[in-house]
């Protein structure tokens, strides 16, 4: 009998601290990780080692516990049939029950829930704690069972997939759902929260999604001057005016910064024409994504970019403000600014417009 409870003991044991281990080492983050690794602990790099292969200390893992499992029931079968033999224990509606019978379905309960549902549970719930504890566990496994983790590897590499360990396993829907979990949680403020998901979009969204249209754009001809342009214009609402040059606005020639005509003005250079201090500008595709847009203007040192389409036409401009706003999900308004929504702006001129001809525009919901 006290054999019986020795293997059984062991088995349970054994298994409990295999379920721990193994929730521990799936639950950490690769953040925790990271930080580990910037402390310099050598915790974060085992840790870091265990994330890049996960099959060694899973492969460690499992076979413990296969052992532990194979090892525990043969050892408790073999005591329970030597304690009570083939003897009956009770008659089940015409089926006699033998000892050994209740022993094996305690056996398997008991794997069930002490070695399986409650040390995952521990696991899952105190991983942190516990991942030191894991770490040093699983190192020392790592040397033990060596021998069985090779044969694993060499069994099991014939089954991966040609992508190894390169891809990851989270997708922007899984980020979105953790900035969601945040949120409920409280562990993130909802403006926190939305900030991430709005980042995470960024790569649906096109730069006509929140260009400001040429309807509203805001121009100058090349050939006026600073002071006719300051006169007509004062006080400055904007603080980069795209230029054009010729009669109508199809070709734009650059920008002028607001900063620029007032310095020029203050040095006497009221007559001189806004084309002489006027800048590049840079150009860009109206189907193009939103990342590539922040690329180009953070690349390139600019505030502002004109937005064209496939035929070169200009259709609007867009600026860094534009690319912000959409980030934080709301309009940055400074003290000059009459109008929030210059898209929203644009719809309103257009329905007067086609109103006074006779055109019905109907109101499209975004």
């Amino acid at each position: 009998m006290t054999l019986l409870f020795i293997f059984f003991g062991l088995s349970i044991v054994f298994s409990f601290l295999c379920s721990i281990w193994e929730a521990v080492l799936l639950s950490i983050t690769p953040s925790y990780t990271n930080r580990k690794v910037q402390e310099g602990s050598s915790i974060g790099l085992s840790l870091q080692r265990f994330k890049a292969d996960i099959d060694k200390p899973l492969s460690a893992i499992l076979t413990l516990n296969t052992i532990a499992h194979t090892v525990g029931a043969i050892g408790v079968g073999a005591q329970a049939g030597e304690v009570f033999g083939d003897s009956e224990a009770f008659n089940l509606a015409g089926f006699p029950v033998s000892w050994e019978s209740i022993v094996a379905v305690l056996m398997t309960l008991a794997i069930l829930i002490l070695s399986e549902i409650i040390p995952k549970t521990i696991g899952a719930s105190n991983w942190k704690s516990l991942a030191p504890f894991t770490v040093k566990s699983i190192n020392f496994l790592l040397i033990i069972l060596k021998p069985f983790i090779w044969l694993s590897s060499l069994i099991t590499k014939n089954f991966k997939g040609g992508g190894g360990h390169g891809g990851s396993v989270l997708s922007r829907a899984d980020f979105l759902v953790m900035a969601n979990v945040g949120t409920e949680s409280g562990t993130l403020e909802e403006t926190e929260s939305n900030i991430i998901k709005n980042l995470l979009t960024l790569e649906q969204l096109a730069v006509e999604d929140i260009m400001t249209p040429r309807i509203v754009m805001n121009l100058a001809n090349e050939e006026s001057t600073l002071q006719d342009y300051y006169d007509e214009h004062k006080p400055f609402r904007y603080s980069r005016i795209p230029l054009y040059a010729g009669d109508t606005a199809d070709r734009i020639t650059g920008i002028v910064l607001k900063d620029d005509i007032l310095s020029g003005l203050l040095e006497g250079q009221g007559g001189q024409a806004l084309s002489s201090i006027k800048r590049e500008v840079s150009m860009i595709n109206e189907n193009s994504k939103l990342t590539e847009l922040f690329d180009k203007q953070t690349g390139h040192n600019t505030q502002m970019t004109v937005v064209v389409d496939s035929y070169g036409s200009i259709t609007g401009l867009v600026t860094m403000e534009d690319v912000l706003e959409t980030i934080l999900g709301m309009e940055i308004i400074d003290e000059t600014d009459d109008v929030a929504d210059l898209r929203e702006h644009a719809r309103l001129k257009w329905k007067e417009r086609a109103k006074k001809m006779g055109i019905e525009i109907p109101d499209v919901k975004e």
